[in-house]
């Protein structure tokens, strides 16, 4: 870890939201529609052979693990707002960086470590290539080391 800014359970406004809204489909629609198919499943008779009844059954655990584990994620979270003043990486912002060896360009933007996807670019705040970049300004280069060596990513703008 560097000496950034303490982000254990930091998130944005809009993955707090995105965190909310799931946990309200699981909590609602979601449970319904387990109980729903239990209700279905039993009253096909002996429970002890019915297949439906124990995949049912087995869904509605999983999801109530799921649903568990949203709540003690949302219990822990910290929202930190984007301060926007623009100058240097930040949680929340968005930066391009060119990777020195390959001349590769990838974007991203710094989030919490449940937002995290790489398919949109959405990087943990807790990464090793997050670390190196945060607190960087445009035309510094953020050193990552990688189990493959040392990776110098060059910051081209921000935003």
């Amino acid at each position: 870890m560097t000496d950034g800014p303490d982000l254990e359970g930091a998130i944005t406004a809009e993955g707090l939201a995105k965190l909310e809204a799931e946990l309200a489909e699981l909590e609602g629609p979601a449970r319904r529609a387990i109980a729903k198919r239990i209700l279905a499943a039993r009253d096909e008779g002996d429970l002890k052979e019915n297949a439906e009844y124990h995949i049912a059954k087995d869904d509605q655990s999983h999801l109530e693990t799921k649903i568990m584990r949203l709540q003690s994620r949302l219990r822990s979270a910290r929202v930190v707002e984007v301060t926007g003043d623009g100058d240097t990486v930040q949680f929340g912002g968005t930066v391009t960086v060119v990777d020195e060896e390959s001349g590769r360009e990838a974007t991203y933007t710094i989030v919490g470590p449940t937002e995290a996807d790489m398919a949109s670019g959405k990087l943990s705040a807790e990464s090793p290539v997050a670390h190196a970049l945060v607190g960087k300004k445009p035309g510094e280069v953020a050193v990552v080391e990688t189990p493959r060596g040392e990776r110098r990513l060059r910051i081209e703008k921000l935003g």
